[in-house]
């Protein structure tokens, strides 16, 4: 038997009053939690949910999430978590492609209606059996008269349940991918696939159960879920959630909960980088601040090396993805780091960079990065095709163009299908982005290619400035000719006040008007 929920049993039975998780006011013991999560397995098994069965779960990062979370898993069922800004019609696909039988959908706010967006999209699959509206109070009736309610479902519930006997190899979570080469496909990840990440990524960042973690990252994608929640109750750490970041308030709960590891994607590094406030003790939050993590998204060194200036923090940075369950190499403490590298293979992930008739590649020559191990999921939910392609040889196929460097460092240059083809020659985003971000009035780029008659395709570079800074497009343009090959700069500058993010704070290039 190997059931990830196990963790959340093991940590509120050894410390059944250590306080697992912390939303604003509201302290949750393990034991409460976990006894939540055993009301809401006996009431999915009193609602027919059998072994197998996959249950959408659509939460901010609120206690319910893991609650729910492991409720599910407790039940023997397959967690399917998804974006909470997801649409009626995407809600339907992510159901009717995971052959869901129950969803449960906070209810939202009134800027964010998304019980009502979940509750259309669960309509519009007729398997799906059960919706279950999370409200801010257990005992409230739903937003959505007649439909069922997460209170209602908790309801006389024991609080004690016996998990269902898992397997190591049987899914407990299917997780969607960004859909970036088409619609999003299902990773199936494993209990095995889960908990071993989840205990490599406590012993990656040194945590303990006297660690405070602050977890802003949303907890429906695989970095937050595995890397924090998992490894968290795995340690029983005391987690502070937080469901969307703003560096003020991010302060504010690192000042007042003592918080020891933080672990954020690029954007909010540079986020509260480019935040000041009198009213914070910055230099108390920064003793005690132990270790922070970084993955998502390429960290430019500008931001890592400014920021561990400013906090006397070290910011490890890691690379993964949801096929990987997620951390496939890191920057581990014992094997020393490099600043812009994701660091070295975890234990038991092989890793390797090959050209595209998948031989491996001489060290410091780009190709993919493949890997194989224990991290690597069962596939994507019947999907035959694409596992052919992405699993073949034996090696997961990340898409991801990287080098290796004769320390045997990893670092990502692109993703094959962002790379942009310039006459002919191959331009990697990455690397333009790099040099642009040195500029002194530069403050955030993201770069992409545009079609092109001439050239077949032009390189744009989108160009968020710092507060109070000015340059012009032929200024900017000049300087970074001057520092970068020829054929790279990006002869289009666009000057921006934003630039398109996801929910998980990465910058969303196939948003940026071409």
């Amino acid at each position: 038997m190997l059931n990830l929920s196990t963790t959340l049993q093991e940590s509120a039975r050894k410390y059944p009053s250590k306080i697992a998780y912390i939303f604003g006011e509201t302290e949750l013991s393990y034991a409460q939690v976990n006894a939540a999560a055993n009301m809401v397995a006996n009431g999915l098994v009193a609602k027919g949910i059998k072994p197998g069965d996959k249950v959408g779960l659509s939460c901010f990062n609120l206690p319910f999430f893991p609650i729910i979370y492991y409720g599910i898993l407790k039940a023997g069922a397959v967690v399917v978590p998804m974006s909470v800004l997801l649409k009626k019609d995407e809600i339907a696909y992510h159901l009717y492609d995971s052959e869901a039988k129950a969803y449960f959908c906070f209810v939202g706010t009134d800027e964010l209606p998304m019980g009502q967006m979940g509750y259309a999209g669960y309509k519009e699959v007729t398997d799906c059996e059960h919706f279950f509206m999370i409200m801010p109070k257990p005992d409230m009736p739903s937003a959505i008269p007649g439909t069922e309610t997460l209170g209602s479902l908790m309801g006389g519930q024991s609080p004690v349940f016996d998990p269902v006997q898992t397997s190591a190899e049987d899914t407990a979570v299917i997780i969607y991918t960004s859909g970036t080469t088409g619609r999003p496909k299902g990773a199936e990840l494993t209990h095995s696939n889960l908990l071993q990440n989840a205990i490599l990524s406590a012993d990656l960042v040194q945590m303990s159960k006297e660690d405070t973690l602050l977890i802003v990252l949303p907890l429906f994608h695989i970095f937050a879920m595995t890397v924090l929640m998992n490894a968290g109750t795995f340690r029983s750490a005391t987690a502070v959630l937080l469901p969307k970041f703003d560096a003020e308030t991010v302060f504010g709960l690192m000042q007042k909960h003592e918080v020891s590891i933080f672990a954020g994607v690029p954007t909010m590094y540079w986020g509260l980088l480019n935040y000041t406030d009198p009213k914070f003790d910055y230099d108390s939050i920064s003793k005690k601040l132990k270790i922070c993590a970084s993955g998502g998204a390429a960290l430019p060194v500008k931001v890592l090396e400014e920021f561990e200036a400013r906090f006397h923090v070290e910011i490890l940075e890691g690379y993964g993805m949801s096929e990987g369950s997620p951390v496939v190499t890191f920057n581990q403490k014992e094997l020393g780091r490099k600043p812009g590298s994701v660091g070295r293979e975890v234990w038991g992930v092989d890793v390797k960079i090959v050209d595209a008739d998948d031989n491996e590649v001489p060290v410091g020559e780009k190709g993919e990065l493949v890997y194989r191990g224990h991290n690597v999921m069962k596939g994507y939910y019947n999907k035959p095709d694409a596992n052919a392609e992405t699993l073949r040889n034996g090696w997961l196929h990340s898409g991801d163009v990287a080098v290796k460097d004769e320390d045997g460092f990893y670092f990502i240059v692109d993703r094959t299908k962002e790379m942009i083809i310039r006459g002919g020659l191959n331009v990697y985003p990455r690397e333009v982005e790099e040099v642009m971000m040195q500029h002194p009035a530069v403050s955030m780029v993201a770069v992409i290619g545009i079609p092109d008659e001439q050239m077949g395709e032009e390189i744009r570079a989108c160009v968020v400035l710092k507060s109070g800074e000015s340059i012009s497009e032929e200024e900017l343009k000049t300087w970074t000719k001057e520092h970068i090959a020829a054929y790279k700069y990006p002869r289009i500058i666009t000057f921006m006040d934003t630039l398109p993010m996801s929910a998980t704070g990465k910058i969303l290039k196939k948003e940026i008007p071409r």
